[in-house]
């Protein structure tokens, strides 16, 4: 394994268990001592290589699909990653009610499922925002603008539906 696949790989894995709000000791802890700390860590840095057999354990304790922990994403490399989708539920919190109602329960659901209660900001699947316009009666690329316009969708999210919409 090269060392700048191994530094991807372990950037990859850093990012997946601070996204789930876990510490290197959190892992231990959580893992009965399964994952040790020191262990994950190097793999996070790249300096232990993890065989194929690791990483699907470690793929199953964080509960993703192992090609998330892959480096280099889609095949074919594409040349930009789409923009994420990110409420920003702190300005949700100010919309009337009447208006993100539908909005607000959908976001408490997801956060509810991943156990993601961080209440500042929330990442969304295309396939989300496809399921809020069918909620809301109106297409993806409407209901982001009107998302942006209450600001709780950032403005880059605009590129994300044009690149569906071509798709």
């Amino acid at each position: 394994m090269s060392s700048d696949y191994a530094k991807q790989l372990g950037a990859k894995l850093r990012a997946i268990r601070t996204q789930q709000g876990l510490s290197l000791h959190g892992v231990e802890e959580k893992s009965q001592g399964r994952w040790k700390a020191v262990v994950v860590g190097s793999y996070e840095r790249g300096d232990r290589a993890v065989t194929v057999q690791r990483l699907a354990e470690l793929a199953e304790f964080y509960g993703v699909p192992v090609q998330e922990l892959l480096p280099g994403g889609t095949p074919g490399g594409a040349a930009e990653p789409p923009p994420r989708l990110v409420l920003d539920l702190e300005r949700l919190t100010q919309v009337p009610s009447e208006k993100a109602g539908p909005l607000q329960r959908y976001a408490a659901t997801i956060q509810s499922q991943r156990g993601d209660y961080n209440g500042k900001v929330l990442s969304i699947r295309q396939d989300d925002l496809r399921t809020l316009a069918v909620i809301y009666d109106q297409s993806p690329s409407i209901l982001t603008e009107q998302l942006i316009s209450w600001g709780v969708l950032n403005p880059d999210a605009r590129r994300a539906v044009r690149d569906e919409d071509a798709g």
